[in-house]
């Protein structure tokens, strides 16, 4: 009685192992790229001295509500085409502002400008390209005695209001 075995081939020309092994490496490859993101992206979401931030809302809260009691609103609008951010204050007697848009993650792309109103309280600056982002956007008074703040996505919004209330 003879029998026919097949040829018996090593491990390595066979594609079960193959495929059996690509899960695990496939995890490992995207666990050692992750850590490589974690290590070399800091996180700035986290404040420094979180206690005098935190002292500091009180002060804001009173800004707040001195504009609350001026009734001052501001509009703002961004044109990428000329790179110019324009708006319009409703009280003429403010003198500069003190404009602040700050990005949602990554300070480093925080903008700060000083804006000075014409006679009609409109104003026009040149801004470099704004990224498609989520802005918290803060304009103050020269002085610092009042505040206005709000969020802005840009350029899902062309523009943002902030009314005081």
């Amino acid at each position: 009685m003879v029998f026919n075995h097949p040829a018996v081939t090593p491990w390595w020309k066979q594609r079960w192992p193959w495929l059996l092994m690509l899960g695990p490496a496939v995890v490992v490859a995207g666990g050692v790229f992750t850590g490589w993101l974690a290590f070399n992206n800091q996180d700035a979401l986290v404040v420094g001295d979180y206690y005098k931030q935190g002292k500091a809302i009180n002060q804001d809260l009173r800004r707040d509500q001195v504009a609350v009691a001026m009734g001052v609103s501001v509009a703002l609008g961004y044109d990428a085409a000329t790179g110019v951010l324009s708006g319009r204050i409703n009280r003429k007697d403010t003198g500069p502002l003190l404009l602040h848009l700050s990005h949602a993650t990554l300070p480093e792309k925080d903008i700060k400008v000083v804006l000075k109103p014409d006679a009609d309280g409109v104003f026009r600056v040149d801004l470099p390209m704004l990224e498609r982002s989520r802005w918290i956007v803060l304009v103050e008074g020269a002085r610092r005695d009042w505040r206005l703040a709000g969020t802005w996505t840009w350029p899902a919004q062309r523009g943002v209001a902030l009314l005081a209330d």
